[in-house]
């Protein structure tokens, strides 16, 4: 992993609570709540009627006519915080050969909405045990193939090298991020557009929720019902949106001229290989996944100025990491804040990982911790700094994401102020 990394030189965002970098970092530190009552779909038969929606305009975000009828909810996402994370690096057509700009988007469930939809065409609302395929979209083999998030990003932006959609469930954003930086690492491209987006918030995905209880019923308090660390949480609350970074080497953004908001340095993932659903409470694979990444980034526990944790909300996962923390970075642990952005903007599963590095670079940018919302009775088990209801100040010098996802996968990444990265 020697000369492993890459600079982050624009970000791109749509997320709930605002469209737009700005708005979302205006979001996070405001500690303001985008959890409502679900207003895509009629809610009402569910146990879980909560979710933090994107109040995501397709005509007003400039795509087509045409792209909008082609495109999933999580494709147009994709595309639009793409546009925006190139203009925002500054980079545009002629500034980087087509061959040498690479796509690494991440989707734990590819286009599900558009799935979801044409069944009910072709089925007649499930009425039909044999469909009619003839009634289905001249598009829905796009939405069949989760891939072609990626083509379409890659189409936007004319890259022409290495293109790749990453699915490792809630991990995707973490993961598809750190495979973009390999590509910059193993000089397969110059500029690699990454992130991950998702637009779950359709009736399967919440009945898959209800029927394993993973999600807050808080169904008449929507803006208190996402509580990672608090006493009285009682599951997640979900969530859509996507986040793109702009990935380059260092020598690269360097010769531009290009703002770097944040170097990552370092990354590992891990898997536990032990329950679909479940985690074990040492929190060791996600230690190991921690571990790693400081060793591959060259890097101590007290170096760590701010954990953006996973904080689902859900009593295993809020243990399963506090437990983590505690294990890869010793007494360190006692002193970092840290919080969770699900608290704010739920969580959009594949997505949010890709969000929590947009996030970290903008916090490392602005010396700005956001906070966890809602966190009014802390769980006093967990014992660590959790950061509540408003952000504060911090000098984040180092940032460490982490995320967790069904199947036992666990990611970790290091992210670090431009000037401490060339200091190391």
């Amino acid at each position: 992993m020697t000369g492993w990394g890459a600079s982050i030189t624009g970000v791109g965002v749509i997320a709930p609570g605002g469209i737009g970098r700005e708005q979302y970092w205006q979001t996070l530190t405001a500690g303001r709540t985008a959890t409502r009552e679900i207003a895509l779909f009629d809610a009402s038969r569910f146990l879980s009627r909560i979710a933090a929606e994107a109040d995501f305009d397709p005509v007003a975000a400039g795509l087509t006519e045409a792209e909008i009828e082609r495109m999933d909810r999580c494709a147009q996402f994709a595309v639009v915080a793409a546009r925006e994370a190139m203009a925002d690096a500054g980079i545009g057509a002629g500034t980087v050969a087509p061959e040498r700009t690479g796509v690494s988007i991440g989707s734990a469930v590819g286009c599900t909405t558009r799935l979801e939809a044409e069944y009910l065409v072709v089925s007649d609302r499930g009425a039909n045990w044999v469909v009619r395929p003839e009634l289905g979209s001249p598009h829905l083999y796009q939405a069949l193939v989760p891939s072609s998030i990626t083509a379409e990003v890659a189409w936007t932006v004319g890259a022409e090298g290495p293109a790749a959609l990453v699915s490792t469930g809630c991990t995707s954003g973490l993961d598809a991020v750190a495979r973009g930086v390999d590509l910059i690492s193993e000089d397969a491209a110059d500029v690699v557009i990454a992130g991950a987006t998702d637009a779950p918030i359709s009736p399967i995905t919440v009945a898959c929720f209800d029927a394993i209880n993973a999600t807050s019923r808080r169904n008449d308090d929507p803006a208190h019902a996402s509580r990672p660390f608090d006493r009285d949480r009682d599951g997640f609350v979900l969530g859509e949106g996507a986040a793109v970074v702009i990935l380059e080497s260092p020598e690269h953004a360097r010769r531009r001229g290009a703002h770097v908001y944040a170097e990552i340095l370092g990354f590992a993932q891990r898997s536990n290989a032990y329950h679909m659903t479940g985690l074990k409470p040492d929190g060791l694979d996600m230690a190991e996944a921690i571990a790693v990444a400081m060793r591959r980034a060259g890097i101590l526990p007290e170096t760590i100025s701010y954990i953006n944790a996973h904080g689902s909300g859900t009593m295993q996962n809020d243990r399963h990491e506090t437990a983590a923390f505690k294990a890869s970075l010793g007494s360190h642990a006692y002193e970092v804040p840290v919080s969770s952005i699900k608290s704010m903007i739920g969580h959009s599963l594949g997505a949010i990982g890709a969000l929590e590095v947009a996030a970290c670079a903008l916090a490392i940018e602005e010396d700005v911790v956001p906070p966890t919302a809602n966190l009014d009775n802390p769980d006093p088990t967990l014992e660590l700094d959790y950061v509540p209801i408003k952000a504060r100040k911090n000098v984040n010098d180092v940032v460490l994401s982490v995320g967790s996802g069904f199947g036992g996968f666990q990611s970790a990444m290091l992210l670090a102020r431009p000037a401490f990265a060339a200091g190391r």
